[in-house]
């Protein structure tokens, strides 16, 4: 894991890091510090409620995700992007002096226009901090990159609430405030200064100012590339998620734990820090590549944890755990704490509330949960990212923000809705986590790749532990053919594991009668095949089927041995790898599996697939792959020695 904080000494990611984590905590430190001086100061600065108040300001943070968005995107395309970030540093400062100005005056009006503009320089900042990630790191470092930002994120989120509600109430609250504020917004901009260049995209864009019209049109551009669309929804899904559990907060812990604002305090702490550990680990678990195989994962975690969330809380519930520190005057609007709590009325102190068993059930289906959740959106993340075409990526993730907010709108709009209707919040937990289960099948049927990809991560984190050499041999582009030695069942798979780009390879058509193989093969696209002694027709379309793929440059995959090893040792390649680079003259990558003879996908000792836990769980495999050969000078006697060269003695 530590590979990804290397990262953090470098200048091409480190100021960029410190902006960002910069700009998040002072949103939050802002944000709360005015939703607190609202709740408790309400009566001073207007006659509307606390919870009114809360909310307008909720939305007024908000709503310029939904305005500015598409015109941020061009912005973040059309301008050199470390410029652009300065430029929204700078107009943090003014911000923040505006912001002073409204705390002297005690204006609420002149601080809620504050809090407006500050979601206005959110939405601009949005496109280009995530755009600007793939120009500055390699590919094998855009997993790693996009988890220390998710993580960086959801501390800097933690941190500027703490901070902000704390300071606020303390002597000369406002003034600290102010001061802490500015203070953070000149240190954003000066870590900003150290961003390296990142070059405009599309200089000579015209911009566009109508937001509506925009709008439809970024969204456009995500619906031309249907994964990137789709794992687009699931990002806008998990912030639908996450703020359907974060705006429970405060009720959760009043209305179930029956604990205070430090309560609120601790859900909130233990849901950010699992989120940046979830982040954090997608690196190591992922091999540095972006691996949607964790989706799936994430999305089960999501689900399993959140409904033993609302089985462990209903019951506290039921037995009126939290009923009696309450008044009768409940809670008012999420996000105040102890806003809608009558004077006076006991809560349980933290402590007394650790004292109890299930409270640290709660906490940890609370830590898994954000965890899971960590797994699932930094692959997303990256996987837009990487899948864009760069020239519309900045306007692209445009859209992306402007789904997030809807689907944040919907959650709040829904969240609200249940609980005028009686509901209770493990009831909504519950709600939450059973709508989660229902997308992530929906969104699954529609992209089969995200389970393919889930299951073969769960082959090479269980059944083995797969090290990978040279597969940056493997073209980033165009068509090629990939080779290697046929040990088990599993091979195409483990190469699939061990490559970044999609392979279609080619099978015996039995395969496609075998349970789980059979969805995986047809899931990858996979070309079936037969021997001309039995299906000479299918064969010829075999072929043909190869040929179209190579020439729309894609990655095709062969075992020219034909069959599986029945002695761990290789079998001659056979002439069809030289009729395929004859009719479709492409690079030919060797490769060379090594360890898998002798395990539970092999034919040692008899039939495959009979002798479970023959090797023990994560047995070491490897993949090795050799320098590409160009098509002149492929034969399968020349492919048949570099294979055997590559695996060695360890079939």
């Amino acid at each position: 894991m530590s590979s990804q904080f290397k990262l953090m000494e470098q200048r091409r990611f480190l100021p960029f890091f410190l902006t960002q984590f910069l700009g998040a905590f002072n949103d939050n430190f802002y944000k709360n510090a005015l939703v607190v001086l609202i709740t408790f100061q309400a009566a001073r600065l207007t006659e509307l409620s606390p919870g009114v108040l809360v909310n307008l300001a909720a939305g007024l943070f908000i709503l310029p995700f939904l305005l500015f968005s598409a015109i941020a995107g061009q912005f973040a395309d059309k301008f050199e992007k470390s410029r652009l970030i300065r430029w929204t540093k700078l107009l943090e400062i003014g911000l923040m002096l505006l912001a002073a100005l409204g705390f002297a005056l005690m204006s609420l009006p002149l601080l809620l226009a504050t809090l407006f503009l500050m979601g206005t320089q959110s939405a601009i900042f949005g496109p280009v901090k995530y755009a600007i990630l793939p120009q500055m790191l390699d590919e094998t470092e855009l997993v790693g990159g996009n988890a220390l930002v998710e993580s960086g994120t959801f501390l800097a989120i933690l941190l500027g609430t703490i901070v902000g509600g704390l300071l606020i109430e303390a002597p000369n609250g406002v003034a600290w405030v102010s001061a802490g504020t500015l203070a953070v917004a000149v240190l954003g901009y000066l870590s900003s200064r150290a961003i390296p260049p990142a070059a405009a995209v599309d200089p000579q864009m015209k911009i566009a100012w109508s937001p509506v019209r925009q709008t439809w049109q970024m969204i456009r551009f995500a619906a031309d590339e249907r994964t990137v669309f789709l794992s687009i929804l699931g990002i806008s899904w998990f912030w639908f998620y996450g703020a359907m559990f974060l705006s429970q907060f405060p009720g959760f812990a009043a209305t179930v734990l029956g604990g205070d604002e430090k309560a609120v305090t601790l859900l909130l702490a233990v849901f950010s820090l699992g989120i940046a550990l979830g982040s954090l680990l997608c690196e190591r678990l992922s091999g540095k590549q972006v691996e949607i195989g964790l989706v799936p994962f994430g999305s089960i975690g999501l689900t399993l944890f959140g409904l033993d969330l609302w089985w462990a809380s209903a019951g506290l519930e039921a037995a009126g755990f939290g009923a009696a520190g309450l008044g009768a005057a409940g809670l008012g609007a999420a996000g105040s704490g102890a806003a809608g709590l009558e004077a006076g009325a006991a809560m349980r102190p933290l402590a007394e509330l650790l004292a109890e068993p299930v409270v640290w059930r709660i906490l940890f289906d609370l830590v898994m949960l954000s965890l899971c959740g960590g797994f699932y959106i930094v692959p997303l993340y990256a996987l837009v990212q990487s899948r864009s075409a760069p020239s519309h990526r900045s306007r692209i993730i445009a859209a992306n923000n402007i789904l997030n907010a809807l689907f944040m709108v919907a959650a709040a709009g829904l969240g609200a809705g249940l609980l005028v209707a009686g509901a209770s919040v493990p009831q909504l937990f519950l709600a939450t986590a059973l709508l989660n289960a229902a997308v992530a099948i929906y969104i699954y049927t529609l992209v089969p790749e995200f389970l393919l990809r889930f299951i073969v991560w769960l082959l090479v984190h269980t059944v083995y532990r797969l090290r990978v050499e040279g597969i940056e041999q493997v073209p980033e582009k165009g068509g090629a053919v990939i080779v290697a030695n046929h040990v088990s069942f599993v091979d195409a798979l483990i190469i699939m594991a061990g490559c970044r780009r999609p392979i279609r390879f080619v099978m015996d058509h039995r395969i496609f009668r075998l349970p789980i193989l059979s969805f995986i093969f047809r899931t990858s696209r996979a070309i079936p095949i037969a021997p001309a002694s039995e299906d000479r027709a299918m064969m010829e379309r075999a072929f043909d089927e190869v040929a179209r793929a190579l020439e729309a440059g894609e990655l095709v995959g062969l075992f020219p041995e034909g069959k599986i090893s029945g002695d761990g040792e290789m079998s001659p390649f056979r002439p069809g790898i030289a009729r395929i680079v004859a009719r479709t003259p492409v690079p030919v990558v060797p490769m060379a599996l090594r360890g898998l003879w002798g395990s539970f996908f092999s034919r040692k000792g008899g039939a495959a697939m009979t002798r479970p836990f023959r090797r023990g769980a994560f047995s070491r495999i490897e993949l090795v792959a050799d320098a590409p050969i160009e098509a002149a000078e492929v034969s399968p006697e020349a492919l048949y020695q570099r294979v055997a060269a590559l695996r060695g003695d360890r079939a």
